[in-house]
């Protein structure tokens, strides 16, 4: 059996060292506050700010609730972001994606001051990442990176593939190995000979969005499997973009789904929340 990279386990070691570093900051008088803004009530996304809030609870950030109607315009949108822009208490803010068809989500993204983008979203988050600078990270890449160095994998000098090319993971995702010095190929839905390519993988990281897409033929033997996707599948149960029953066998480490990179999301959006006090 391969060693299952535990998600859950790595986040709650991360969110213990932030609640510790959080302490400390409340007996200088400082208080991390975060604003979260939901648009609509998609029920995805509800249970997304709630895990968002319980989280900041447990670290001790304080959390500031905007649940607007799904009607909100743009214009009221914006308005209110740049008022959290301003308001001096607010270190971190973030709008849940996804928003409503009539909301442009570049247009709120680029609204959103760099210095409390605390997805890593704005452009200068992302250009900051591109040449190394001090800045705020993405937050699933960014877990990915954690879970792979907090689990004894060695980055530097392997072969990595990335299957899948989203602002929000695959590219971000990139850039981040090649700061760990890995060497890396972004494979994506017009590659071809997919196989040949994610056979080389020392570290297979997956996000392409199709459930167990990914099986034992893949994958090189002893690889590390990072699955980044979660579905529900025929039964209503968790699956994600590897088949983990097929692969199982031929991998060193996986992450399960669930339990594997989902808690590390929200635990790097917490790390960013206290970077921006930092």
């Amino acid at each position: 059996m391969p060693y299952i990279i535990d998600g859950k386990a790595i986040s709650a070691q991360i969110k213990e060292e932030l609640k510790t570093e959080v302490t400390a900051m409340k007996e200088r008088g400082i208080v991390p506050c975060l604003a979260v803004i939901q648009v609509g009530n998609d029920p995805a996304s509800s249970v997304y700010v709630n895990n968002k809030k319980k989280a900041c609870a447990y670290i001790g950030i304080e959390s500031l609730a905007y649940e607007l109607d799904e009607c909100t315009t743009q214009q009221e949108l914006v308005s209110l972001i740049e008022e959290l822009n301003q308001n001096e208490k607010v270190n971190g803010i973030l709008v849940q994606l996804p928003l409503p068809k009539h909301i442009d989500e570049d247009t709120i993204i680029q609204t959103i001051s760099p210095k409390k983008d605390v997805d890593g979203f704005h452009p200068m988050s992302v250009g900051n990442m591109c040449i190394g600078s001090k800045g705020f990270l993405s937050c699933t890449p960014a877990g990915i990176i954690q879970l792979l160095k907090r689990s004894g994998v060695v980055i530097e000098g392997k072969e990595c593939v990335i299957v899948g090319r989203s602002n929000i993971v695959g590219k971000p995702m990139a850039l981040l190995l090649l700061r760990e010095n890995g060497t890396v190929t972004v494979a994506h839905s017009r590659t071809k000979d997919l196989k040949e390519i994610t056979n080389r993988a020392d570290i297979l990281i997956v996000a392409i969005g199709k459930p167990k897409f990914i099986t034992a033929d893949y994958i090189k033997e002893g690889a590390v499997v990072i699955d980044v996707g979660i579905h529900r599948n025929a039964e209503n149960k968790l699956c994600g973009d590897v088949d983990f029953e097929d692969v199982k066998e031929k991998v060193s480490a996986i992450t399960p789904v669930p339990g594997g990179v989902g808690p590390m999301t929200i635990a790097m959006l917490m790390e960013n929340c206290v970077e921006a006090v930092r």
